[in-house]
């Protein structure tokens, strides 16, 4: 697998709008699975019981806490580790992006096992030192299968061929940051990690579909043209129908009128990863402004932490930072870990060269992100 560097200009002005879209896609995904984990598996009339006519429309109580969130944000932020990592360990000539990943991916599956970090594992690096990742947050039964032993699945050998959830499209966010790759190669690599775990095409395709629309947001594109690509790339895909129409019907949908529970649960349906997709690029698209967004996402009958934080990692990429909301983020649970890992990947991405190349490295850049 290669990349191409694109047209990519890394001038001081770019490289602030991709670093605040890093920081916003990241954040994005964690502040709308913190808002949705709460009432995750909850109905929305039981959802309107707890908070009121309005539904959930403020930080709730979830794990003991205001702005915890689930694995879906745990992952993502391990999506982003093996990235760097895989560019690190390009200098030594070994060049397998999906490989890296699932190391990474491992690494998280550590923390849902051990009790804190063990720090003979020297090859670690730091995310996987942060104590507060150690807390298990439901991890679904796909994901502890996928990720229970080294063997890593592959599009030829999936792990879990009949899985159709959501959580490797919502880990999926960080692909789409790889702004120097052509989109064709940020929907393989999205596609071959996600089958790591999830085997069914509708469920690696969705989060091939959802990693080239956040690829397209970040190099400044609409949401709808980001959309449009998607469908493109899909087209040529064997199995892509399912996923193809839940974005046409995302689409659609956007031209019914006011914005309703009800339009969000249609379109999510059973819960898959293409309806969940379908319902974050609707919200994300109708959405009067974040806040607004993020609330339509999770305030439904169906799984209300994904449908977040694919929504939110939309709205982050779209908008940046900035546009988050600043009470949420006051609270959000790991924000500084989330942070660093965000300015890390901005960084490596934009002046990598400079940190690590065959010819020598940063030590502590390698102390961060070993090659081993």
């Amino acid at each position: 697998m290669g990349a191409t560097a694109g047209a990519v200009v890394w001038g001081r002005a770019e490289q602030q709008d991709f670093r605040s879209r890093v920081r916003g896609t990241l954040l994005g995904v964690a502040v709308g699975d913190a808002l949705g984990a709460p009432v995750d598996g909850l109905g929305l009339d039981e959802i309107r019981e707890a908070y009121g006519a309005e539904g959930l429309v403020d930080l709730g109580f979830g794990y003991g806490r205001r702005g915890a969130v689930t694995h879906l944000t745990q992952l993502s932020l391990f999506t982003v580790d093996g990235l760097i990592r895989a560019q690190v360990r390009r200098d030594t000539g070994a060049w397998h992006p999906p490989t890296d990943l699932h190391r990474a991916y491992l690494r998280w599956a550590a923390t849902q096992r051990d009790w804190g970090p063990d720090e003979r594992r020297k090859d670690d690096g730091w995310l996987a030192r942060e104590e507060w990742l150690y807390a298990r947050r439901d991890p679904t039964r796909s994901l502890l299968l996928g990720f229970g032993d080294d063997t890593m699945g592959t599009l030829e050998s999936p792990k879990n061929p009949n899985e159709l959830g959501p959580e490797a499209t919502a880990r999926s966010a960080p692909f789409g940051l790889l702004v120097g790759w052509e989109p064709q190669l940020v929907v393989q690599l999205a596609v071959e990690c996600a089958a790591q775990t999830h085997g069914h095409p509708v469920a690696y395709l969705s989060a091939g579909a959802y990693a080239v629309i956040v690829h397209a947001l970040a190099l400044g594109d609409s949401l709808d043209g980001a959309v449009q690509q998607a469908l493109a790339l899909l087209a040529a895909r064997p199995g892509h129908e399912p996923v193809s129409d839940a974005l046409q019907h995302a689409l659609g949908a956007v031209r019914q009128g006011m914005p309703t529970p009800a339009r969000v649960e249609e379109l999510a349906a059973d819960g898959s990863a293409d309806g969940l997709l379908s319902a974050a690029v609707y919200c994300a698209l109708v959405g009067e402004d974040v806040r607004h967004g993020l609330c339509l996402a999770v305030n439904h009958d169906g799984p209300s932490a994904a449908a977040g934080a694919l929504t939110g990692g939309l709205l982050g990429a779209l908008h940046g930072e900035t546009a988050l909301p600043p009470a949420w983020l006051a609270e959000l649970e790991g924000r500084p870990t989330l942070l660093e890992l965000a300015d890390d990947f901005a960084m490596e991405m934009t002046q990598g060269p400079a940190l690590h190349g065959p010819g020598g490295a940063s030590p502590g850049w390698l102390v961060r992100y070993p090659r081993a």
